[in-house]
């Protein structure tokens, strides 16, 4: 393949036609019945933080400081978000991109209309990464303020003067991460599976188990390489600890071009294997 037949490719036919399967599944993934899993798994976090500013400053009377919250606030996006609620978010929202056609019986129609299987691929994983990224940045944002809201005058000197938005921005950045890589494999995933949940159950568990892994093979894993970039690192307490295999953290530089990379091969993948995807309802 050459540069000169690269370049008499339609690409503004293909960039036409994504923006059209953006806007038509950007509608279907916001105000679909099965929706309520994705908003409740971003919601959840959220719902947890606000009742715990509520019960320290009705209840508990301020007995911690601003560092406990601080340290708080991590477990919960790297225990929390990051491998779970994240996480399930996504495998729901992009194994359904075409599964959820399948069931639906409405898959046909895309096959059907004079458009390449690689830009309906293209256009539904757009469509969900845009549903992901704003569901979940502004949940990361919700939880990150509702954590230290109760702290008053603290907390907008937190904010604004001791480092609390540079925290808020790397949250999101990671945020806006995982979707882009956790999108990509569980789309190739509802590609390749006939009931993806099940590999997603597996992918999860190796994703939760990577503390606990040894070096060489937590590298085998996107939270990794997310885990690195967030601006507070979380040790495991309690008797646990001892099982830990510390790694060395992947530094920005390559963490991020890594997962960018995955994710690209990923829907690169599912392009060629929607190609030879076939359509059976009956199953």
């Amino acid at each position: 393949m050459t540069v000169a037949e690269v370049r008499s490719w339609p690409w503004s036919l293909w960039a036409a036609q994504i923006r059209a399967i953006l806007r038509l599944e950007l509608g279907k993934t916001f105000f679909n019945r099965r929706a309520w899993w994705i908003y409740l798994a971003a919601l959840a976090p959220v719902i947890l933080t606000t009742g715990h500013s509520i019960a320290t400053l009705y209840i508990d009377q301020m007995s911690h400081g601003l560092h406990t919250d601080v340290k708080a606030y991590a477990g919960i996006f790297q225990f929390g978000y990051l491998r779970v609620f994240l996480f399930f978010g996504c495998a729901i929202l992009f194994t359904n991109l075409f599964r959820g056609e399948v069931l639906a019986k409405t898959l046909h129609y895309y096959f059907l209309s004079p458009v390449r299987r690689e830009v309906i691929a293209a256009g539904k994983y757009l469509a969900g990464l845009a549903a992901a990224c704003v569901l979940y940045s502004v949940s990361v944002a919700l939880c990150h303020i509702t954590t230290f809201m109760h702290f008053g005058p603290r907390f907008e000197e937190f904010y604004f003067a001791g480092g609390g938005l540079e925290q808020l921005a790397a949250y999101v950045g990671v945020t806006l991460l995982a979707c882009i890589g956790y999108g990509a494999v569980f789309t190739l995933m509802g590609l390749l599976f006939k009931n993806p949940m099940i590999p997603a159950a597996v992918v999860m568990i190796w994703e939760g188990l990577n503390t606990f892994l040894p070096p060489a093979l937590k590298k085998i894993s996107v939270v990794f390489y997310l885990k690195s970039l967030c601006p507070v690192d979380v040790p495991v307490p309690g008797p646990l600890s001892f099982l830990v295999q510390d790694a060395a953290p992947v530094p920005a530089w390559l963490a991020v071009p890594g997962v960018l990379l995955l994710s690209l091969l990923a829907v690169i993948y599912a392009g060629r294997r929607v190609r030879r995807f076939e359509i059976s309802y009956a199953e």
